[in-house]
């Protein structure tokens, strides 16, 4: 057998940023100055109360304005009763708001609000940031609204919290009973047994599937089920009379490979199969040894995440991920690389990994990842959300940016002088007139860019909205633009 071939040193990434990063490097999202001003840490609150009230031509204000973090309460009190449909829902879907804040529309008129409010923000960018769940109170009142609408979407939240769902249990509503199979591990034993033998089918074949790693009869039951069958065939207890079977018939064998129960014997027959996804499935399993993990024929797509269920099930814990971590199984790594709880030591070893998509991993998910790689995911992958990700990130180095890179011949490089805190304004004034257009919107944001420039750029269709966003932006001109766009005062 050939060892594993290991994955081209391409980025994990979404398709647009594997295949379209040179063409989105080439154009920027060009916005108004009316929009960044909406988005200025420093706009004096007059201001956002006169740019909450304005009804934008029946669209209400400005998007910018609704996910500011740290709202005061009179923007609040004005955004909870804003006479707009569509301010009111994009306010409760704003993962920047307090869900205190966002609870206050869970009595809203519109059912179309309460259903916003009831499934939480939709869209956080940063992967690292938590959102805090609403309260098991709140949480009871929506799944009580008479609109099936509301019911439905906060069942099927993510931002909700395990003591509401594990009260779900005995709930008159199947689908709430569903919901509180999403934390089967914390139920009690009592709880866990009322759910199987819950006189919903549809309940039923979902609990007998978190039970079934451990029963094999649930599992010879659920392998009867079409429904049930690649999910039981995957995590079950297996007869090994079932495992043979399926294994004659030639169906499902990507999923039957991973099933931890499989015999020994019948592991060393997939791990030879015709199928590449059935070696690469045999190839994850936790019990195998390096040496007879590396015998296996398998590849690895350039793409892949290193989704691993082990891995992932022990995301905390320092065995499990010592394991996948020392592995010369890229997948393995890269699964590890997704944990925030590496130890010292591990996070180390990843770092020198010479795998791109591991250090894509580490940027996004580790909160001590070392500069070195974060500065490597931010030049390989410049311009996409994985580099955004990067330069977010709190360990994203900043001092000696500018004497580094202010000359630099990629712009990509150019851009990330105007972070380095010993920029002057000379310097800072110089790129916001870079070739580079995203070198030019960083500059034209900084609070360092001096007056006349910063007021010159808030005309320039390119530069407007960065301008207006600026905090040092004097609160006149940021009325000046509230005056041009036709916010009344």
């Amino acid at each position: 057998m050939t060892r594993a071939v290991e994955a081209a040193q391409v980025p994990e990434a979404t398709a647009r940023e594997v295949t379209g990063a040179g063409s989105w490097d080439m154009v920027a999202f060009y916005s108004s100055a009316l929009d960044g001003v909406a988005a200025n840490p420093a706009l004096p609150t007059p201001l956002l109360l006169r740019l909450i009230a304005f009804d934008g031509g029946g669209e209400g204000p400005p998007f910018q304005a609704l996910h500011r973090p740290g709202l005061p309460e009179p923007a609040v009190a004005a955004l909870l009763t804003h006479p707009i449909l569509y301010t009111r829902v994009t306010f409760a879907r704003s993962g920047q708001v307090e869900p205190e804040q966002r609870a206050r529309l869970a009595d809203d008129p519109s059912p179309e609000v309460r259903a916003t409010v009831a499934e939480g923000p939709d869209r956080i960018h940063d992967q690292r940031a938590k959102v805090r769940p609403l309260s098991d109170a709140v949480c009871g009142r929506l799944l009580e609204d008479p609109e099936p609408s509301v019911r439905d979407a906060l069942l099927r939240s993510r931002h909700l919290a395990p003591s509401f769902l594990a009260s779900l249990v005995r709930h008159p509503d199947p689908a709430a009973r569903c919901a509180a199979l999403r934390v089967w591990d914390e139920l009690t034993a009592d709880e866990r047994g009322t759910l199987l033998a819950d006189p919903d089918p549809e309940v039923r074949r979902s609990a007998a599937l978190c039970a079934c790693p451990r029963d094999a009869r649930l599992t010879a039951a659920l392998l009867r089920d079409p429904a049930a069958l690649p999910v039981a065939l995957r995590r079950g207890l297996l007869d090994r009379a079932d495992a043979e079977r399926f294994l004659a018939e030639g169906i499902h064998l990507a999923g039957l490979a991973g099933n931890p129960s499989l015999p020994a014997d019948l592991v060393d027959r997939l791990a030879v199969d015709p199928d590449d996804d059935v070696r690469l499935a045999v190839s994850l399993r936790p019990e195998l040894t390096e040496a007879r993990r590396a015998a296996i024929d398998f590849t690895v797509s350039p793409f892949d995440r290193g989704d691993v269920d082990w891995v992932t099930a022990g995301i905390a814990d320092q065995g499990v991920l010592h394991r996948a971590a020392t592995s010369a199984h890229p997948l393995l790594r890269r699964a590890a690389a997704r944990s925030p709880h590496l130890s010292p030591e591990l996070l180390r070893l990843l770092a020198e990994d010479t795998d791109a998509v591991v250090h894509t991993h580490l940027a996004m998910h580790h909160p001590d990842t070392p500069q070195e790689v974060l500065m490597s995911v931010y030049a390989r992958l410049g311009g996409t959300f994985s580099a955004w990700m990067a330069t977010g990130h709190p360990r994203f180095p900043r001092e000696g940016l500018a004497a580094r890179y202010a000359d630099h011949s990629n712009a990509i490089y150019r851009q990330l002088a105007v972070r380095d805190p010993a920029a002057g304004p000379d310097l800072i004034e110089r790129l916001s007139h870079d070739p580079d257009v995203r070198t030019r919107q960083a500059a034209a944001s900084d609070p360092r860019l001096p007056l006349p420039r910063l007021v010159e750029a808030l005309a320039l269709p390119e530069l407007a909205s960065s301008a207006g966003a600026n905090p040092a932006l004097p609160p006149g001109e940021m009325a000046g633009v509230m005056d041009e766009a036709g916010v009344p005062a």
